[in-house]
């Protein structure tokens, strides 16, 4: 029972029941959760935060009106992999229910779909889903997350290379003397005229990842191929054009 796997992971009966309504309804709004699980709505609320925080829920606000959903499952296995000191025996069991998460999660999605994620945990939720493809271009990176969180990006990294993931990164002006390329990286610096606050945009598969990394963590994820497409033409002009080595 998926219930029990996610019982095992930590969550509250109530983020339990909040979890599966989502996978069953896909994105939806605060009125259908409560219909779903019959759970008081103030409550509803609190348990979507934690949720959110966790990174295995996001959410999108379009006309002044908030939809969850879950993020992908692929985020459970990330979770456990951070803690697997003491959560190793739980994640075998765990893993047998993604092909079915995955499942319902796919059924569920939309062509074009936004979703909003924040904090610790909704940052390493979009990193954990850039390992389900095989290049990632990214356009103002400054080795944030390896600096942020250094664990979570070295058990990340080699996963990234174990699964023979490219990077292909336009790093920012600053770190040209200290950073040095990653396994499977190609890597060139922008201009000092790009640099600025902390943002990145990054680009894998069909989404386009819009990251805040200052002093509150934020991220704003599209899934369009065709936003998609434009922005790995944006990254290859930067690349053969402005960027150097």
């Amino acid at each position: 029972m998926i219930e029990i796997s996610l019982r095992k992971i930590g969550l509250s009966e109530g983020e339990i029941k909040v979890y599966m309504a989502l996978l069953n309804l896909g994105a939806s709004p605060v009125n259908r959760i409560h219909e779903k699980t019959g759970i008081e709505r103030r409550n509803i609320y609190d348990i979507l935060n934690k949720l959110v925080e966790r990174g295995l829920v996001s959410y999108i606000t379009e006309n002044k009106r908030k939809s969850y959903g879950i993020s992908h499952p692929n985020k459970i296995v990330g979770y456990i992999e951070e803690k697997k000191h003491d959560l190793e025996k739980s994640k075998q069991e765990v893993s047998k229910d993604i092909p079915y998460l995955i499942e319902k999660f796919n059924s569920k999605k939309v062509e074009i779909n936004a979703e909003v994620y924040r904090g610790d945990e909704g940052i390493k939720a979009v990193w954990e889903d850039m390992l389900n493809y095989k290049e990632i271009h990214w356009i103002g990176s400054g080795r944030y997350v390896p600096k942020r969180f250094p664990y979570f990006f070295d058990n990340w990294n080699r996963r990234r290379i174990k699964k023979k993931i490219r990077f292909i990164n336009l790093i920012r002006y600053e770190l040209k003397k200290e950073v040095k390329p990653l396994a499977l990286e190609k890597l060139k610096f922008l201009p000092k005229e790009f640099s600025g606050n902390p943002t990145v945009i990054c680009t894998y598969g069909n989404k386009v990842v819009n990251f805040l990394y200052g002093e509150n963590l934020f991220a704003f994820l599209i899934e369009s191929k065709e936003l998609a497409d434009n922005y790995r033409k944006y990254h290859k002009y930067l690349w053969n054009k402005i960027a150097k080595t």
